[in-house]
């Protein structure tokens, strides 16, 4: 590792990951995996295995569940998933800026019921205290804010569909994913490149809106194609894949939030403990475990601190300009010791300030 990389995405990815990607670049069975028929027989076993593997990893094999590997973005599911499940009206859970988008675009095909909403304070917390409507077509939410550095500890206890963008925070941790009836996250987090987006849908909720949907956003039609229907994104469809191997052998979703967790109490720790630094997030408990947000109590040690870590080998720190400060990704392929060589440079600043 070149750096030690806390960028919030596209982020970090296991090193033999990138071998085995660089390699297939230059050849992957006599051609480049950049050139290679998506429809040929070598790409179409990487599809379902890739497909394969997520379902294994989320508990979900031969549940009812179909894998798929798209283009677009987790933008483009914000749009997808009302045009294909919103009838009448649903609830959604603003807890951040995706959150916001996914409730404009869902807007446009029927009633929103905002259930409730963190924005009035920047984000900076999770609301707890909602009812979700029992006649709504589907409730969505996000697990995980990376730009406010919040996450949802629990999966939320409703009566009707559950959809929810995984995009930061998916395959980190353990979660009874069976309550889930749609799950979507760009690859660009925890899986692979961007460029692909994995979406995991219980088939029985689709077919159920009046409204003629388009070939292309339609969930049925990409299901009928096995992800096909296109020409899917190859290379980070591949990547992914290699991501989702290098998970199993590393003992899984277990393995890896056991990990995760030592990560994040590691920086929070130091954050709570150094009087230079103050958490962006106002209550505990609702803190990501993926994406740490802090600043500093005085601006005047910017200019230090910025030169420290840029001089321990650490990239992609600054937050994002709707909080300032300072972000740490810690997604599955960060190591301890990179959050501990962030910790060490705090610590650095405390004792020259």
């Amino acid at each position: 590792m070149l750096k030690h990389n806390f960028s919030a995405g596209p982020c970090i990815l296991p090193q033999e990951v990138f071998k085995k990607a660089a390699a297939a670049v230059l050849n992957f069975n006599d051609l480049s995996i950049l050139e290679i028929s998506h429809r040929s027989k070598d790409f179409v076993a990487v599809m379902e295995k890739a497909q394969a593997l997520a379902l294994e990893h989320l508990g979900l094999t031969d549940k009812g569940y179909k894998a798929l590997f798209l283009g677009g973005g987790a933008s483009m599911q914000f749009l997808m998933v009302a045009y294909n499940l919103l009838e009448n009206k649903a609830a959604y859970l603003n807890t951040g800026t995706w959150s916001d988008k996914a409730i404009k675009e869902a807007k446009i095909f029927g009633e929103v019921v905002e259930v409730a909403s963190s924005k009035a304070d920047n984000y900076n917390h999770i609301p707890k205290d909602y009812t979700v409507p029992s006649d709504v077509d589907y409730f969505h939410f996000q697990t995980n804010n990376t730009i406010f550095g919040t996450q949802l500890q629990s999966t939320p206890d409703v009566s009707v569909p559950l959809i929810c963008d995984m995009s930061s925070d998916i395959f980190s941790r353990q979660r009874d994913f069976e309550k889930y009836d749609l799950i979507y996250a760009g690859a660009q987090k925890n899986m692979g490149p961007a460029g692909a987006t994995l979406i995991i849908v219980k088939e029985e909720i689709l077919g159920k809106v009046s409204r003629q949907i388009p070939s292309m956003l339609s969930y049925k039609t990409h299901i009928s194609k096995d992800s096909m229907f296109n020409t899917p994104p190859v290379f980070p469809i591949y990547v992914s894949m290699l991501t989702l191997e290098w998970l199993k052998n590393n003992g899984g979703i277990d393995s890896i939030e056991k990990l995760n967790n030592q990560k994040a109490e590691l920086i929070y720790n130091e954050i709570d403990r150094n009087p230079l630094f103050q958490g962006f997030v106002t209550q505990k408990e609702d803190r990501s475990k993926m994406n740490a947000t802090f600043m500093l109590h005085d601006a005047a040690h910017t200019a230090a601190f910025d030169s420290l870590w840029k001089e321990a080998g650490i990239n992609g720190l600054n937050g994002h300009r709707s909080v300032g400060g300072y972000r740490a990704s810690m997604y599955n392929a960060l190591s301890l010791e990179s959050v501990q060589s962030l910790v060490d440079t705090m610590q650095h600043l405390e004792k020259k300030a």
